[in-house]
């Protein structure tokens, strides 16, 4: 079996209208390949997969079947799932595609098939962080959010990391180091034209928001056999526990309630970084770029006529593809967490930006982890920022 093997996240196929992440095996349904990846939802008909099987060499074709997923917000490309059946006698190790059936599969790139073989969970609790981009620089609440993931109960976080500030870069070489953090370089920008709205705004660019919905897709599958749950969020946000102290007793509460449920959603809550408490004003802090959610505790309050997005904690292996605030395909069922189990604690600008202080909510959840939080932020930042 020949052909170069591709170690990079991005491959463009020579039509540079079809981009692979990467193969994963899936025999949930039927023996297959679902190859993740992205492609221009008109151009792209035919994809082929070439499976060589092994130890004789023998070339195996199988025409994919590509589904494009619903939740394209307009853009011309999107998220794609490229299933492949395998052949019945063979567990091929490696997938090439290509827009032909026949032809020289020496020239084809190939790309291993990850999830081949079952593994024991090495974490709980992993959380994906979609995509890192603009030249990122949220350093104290990037911190902040991660000590919260951790006492929490996450063992994991992956990062599509498309670019950040130098400061972030020494933050996140600290957390790879600790083994916290695992980096996927995103370099999306490089293949196509991003734009950083989610919604497509006729600007003759090709895909929403850094390919979010492809990485958060891709993080499902790399941790499915890894993880016990997979929590999709973004760096600012964290589902914070009102009845629990932590994830763990939380979703064996819940799973428990809801038997033969994968996907549970939480309401998102706005606590806006502009309204700010004079407590915890640490100096040291004042130093580092980016926000202190310790001061902000005062959340917008929920309007009748606004749907609150959604975040997601899922058994990956439930689920077959994923939009951002929830699934488009699962197995068994998807529950809203009622607000007074645990809610979406998201600290940024706000959305009802003319609200005065006292028509806020004053919720001060998150001081319940206070002592742990101040002192686990300032152990990382006298190791790296200070």
């Amino acid at each position: 079996c020949r052909g170069r093997i591709i170690s990079s996240t991005i491959t463009a196929l020579k039509d540079n209208r079809t981009f692979i992440i990467s193969p994963y095996f899936d025999d949930r349904e039927s023996k297959a390949t679902r190859v993740i990846g992205i492609v221009h939802h008109k151009d792209v008909k035919e994809l082929y997969c070439w499976f060589c099987c092994q130890p004789d060499g023998q070339i195996y074709v199988s025409k994919a079947d590509i589904d494009v997923h619903s939740d394209r917000f307009g853009f011309p490309y999107g998220a794609a799932d490229i299933v492949c059946l395998e052949p019945e006698n063979c567990d091929p190790t490696y997938v090439s595609v290509a827009q032909f059936a026949h032809g020289n599969i020496d020239q084809l790139p190939r790309f291993e098939i990850k999830n081949r073989k079952a593994e024991a969970f090495s974490a709980d609790f992993t959380v994906c962080i979609s995509t890192m981009f603009g030249n990122y620089n949220n350093v104290l609440q990037f911190i902040q959010s991660m000590e919260m993931y951790k006492i929490l109960g996450v063992q994991k976080v992956v990062i599509y990391k498309n670019n950040c500030s130098h400061l972030m870069e020494k933050v996140l070489k600290f957390y790879v180091e600790e083994g916290t953090v695992e980096i996927v370089p995103w370099p999306i920008n490089s293949y196509l034209k991003v734009s950083s709205q989610w919604h497509f705004m006729q600007d003759g660019t090709h895909i929403g928001y850094y390919g979010q919905i492809t990485a958060l897709n891709d993080c499902i599958y790399r941790n499915m056999q890894r993880s016990k749950f997979v929590i999709l969020n973004d760096a600012d946000e964290i589902i914070l526990p009102l009845k629990h102290p932590d994830w763990k007793a939380m979703m064996s509460s819940l799973q428990e309630q809801n038997p033969g449920t994968g996907v549970f959603l939480f309401e998102n809550h706005i606590f806006p970084k502009t309204i700010s408490t004079p407590v915890f004003n640490i100096s040291s802090w004042n130093a580092v770029p980016g926000v202190n959610i310790l001061q902000h505790v005062h959340r917008e309050p929920d309007r009748k006529e606004v749907y609150n997005p959604r975040k997601m904690i899922i058994d990956p292996r439930k689920v077959i593809q994923t939009s951002v605030h929830s699934v488009l395909h699962a197995y068994g069922n998807s529950v809203n967490v009622p607000m007074d189990v645990a809610l979406v604690y998201h600290c940024r600008v706000p959305l009802q930006g003319n609200l005065p202080r006292e028509s806020l909510i004053r919720d001060t959840t998150l001081w319940r982890y206070n002592t742990s939080l101040i002192r686990n932020v300032n152990k990382v930042l006298h190791q790296t920022v200070l």
